[in-house]
């Protein structure tokens, strides 16, 4: 069975980075290993996979990650 988990992220400024947003979400431990996920596919941004770890995410995007989504906020 699959199960998914999706919340939500709330910023402060006009975006976060996606690199920070993984961090920021407890998907990693540091920003190497945030760095490394999104070099290797594993993030994707709107459905499609993401390989800018500066990507700027804006209100209403949303993120996934090993079977976990989050939309900005």
């Amino acid at each position: 069975m699959f199960f998914s988990f999706m919340e939500t992220f709330k910023i402060k400024g006009a975006y976060i980075q996606l690199n920070q947003l993984i961090k920021a979400m407890g998907w990693c431990e540091n920003g190497a290993e945030a760095n490394a996920l999104i070099d290797d596919g594993f993030v994707k941004v709107n459905g499609i996979v993401e390989y800018r770890k500066r990507n700027k995410l804006v209100i209403g995007s949303k993120i996934e990650f090993n079977n976990q989504s989050v939309t900005i906020d």
